[in-house]
């Protein structure tokens, strides 16, 4: 297997390939991020390297959203993608004591990252989960913005402003209340029209604790990617504790990694409060925790992250949820 690091811009890949790991020698080459640029970096990599497209494996750090053509199309050919955490990349960096930051460094980082780590084949989500993504994404922004206007509104009424102020505001949160509407209709009509989807929610919203627009995302969350354990999707959330003690006299109180997606967290946190109360399961382990000194969000995490485990358990097994505590 011949590793390949692919740096990502809007415009271009900045390619190294790892022909002699141990001397760590490269090739470089720079692509356009379009189509064309796509086909070019996979000839080269197979001359170059003399391998057939399934012999090659591209380690992408995700940019946004301008890897994701470059990681469809070099999967759809045949060849191996990995899709890197940004964060276990800069460590590794350091690791190599790789101080500096620039193209030619980070794509060498990720081709070092490829041939030492070998991460797992990325496998791109099926397209109803990804439309499902998109637009669960678009009414996140629109309530987001509607907020936003809620406060403003809010702001210029206690501040006396203007009344074609006040009615500008007024129009724009019927605009965005329209289309919160709009696109909450879309997303059920979607689910309606994918079997699978509709029984994953189902699912996850036969457990208490988890209502409809809880079960939605976390359809998404499960789906999109390849988890294999319900410990792997805390840990992507940012949701396991990382402790820092050190001997007899380094003993600092464990915290929340907070890696991954910080929205998935926020999304998770009524839920798991509403857990504490109505599912058995999260309820034992948070009064148990807390009988035993922890703190109130100290518990609450560790509720957030029983929470997710039952989820992923209940996908897996695709039976309802069943508790294993007395109700």
């Amino acid at each position: 297997m011949l590793f390949i690091g692919v740096d990502v811009s809007k415009k271009k890949l900045d390619c190294a390939l790892l022909i002699e790991p141990q001397k760590v020698k490269t090739k470089s080459r720079a692509v356009p991020n379009t189509a064309k640029g796509f086909k070019q970096l996979l000839g080269w990599a197979c001359r170059v390297g003399q391998c057939e497209v399934g012999e090659l494996s591209f380690i992408l750090e995700p940019s946004g959203v301008y890897h994701e053509p470059a990681a469809h199309e070099l999967h759809r050919s045949g060849a191996h993608v990995c899709l890197v955490n940004p964060a276990h990349l800069r460590h590794f960096a350091k690791g190599l004591a790789v101080r500096s930051k620039n193209d030619a460094l980070d794509r060498m980082v990720l081709a070092r990252y490829g041939y030492m780590v070998r991460p797992r084949a990325w496998q791109p989500p099926p397209p109803e989960v990804l439309e499902l993504q998109s637009l669960i994404q678009r009414l996140e922004a629109v309530e987001a913005d509607r907020q936003r206007e809620l406060n403003r509104l809010e702001k210029a009424n206690a501040a006396h402003e203007p009344k074609p102020v006040r009615d500008s505001l007024r129009r724009s949160l019927e605009f965005l209340e329209q289309q919160r509407r709009e696109l909450q209709r879309l997303i059920d009509d979607h689910i309606d029209r994918h079997p699978q989807l509709k029984r994953d929610q189902e699912l996850l919203k036969s457990i208490p604790g988890v209502g409809q627009s809880t079960a939605t995302r976390m359809v998404v969350v499960l789906r999109a990617r390849t988890f294999e354990s319900a410990r792997e999707v805390a840990a992507w959330a940012g949701l396991v504790p990382v402790e820092y003690d050190s001997g007899t006299s380094v003993h600092r109180r464990p915290r929340m990694s907070k890696g991954g997606d910080a929205r998935v967290r926020a999304k998770l946190y009524w839920p798991a409060v509403s857990a504490t109360r109505f599912n058995p399961d999260v309820r034992a382990l948070y009064e148990r925790l807390l009988a035993g000194g922890k703190c109130k969000m100290s518990a609450l995490g560790a509720a957030m992250r029983k929470l997710v485990h039952i989820c992923f358990g209940v996908l897996k097994h695709q039976r309802p949820y069943q508790a294993m505590r007395a109700v």
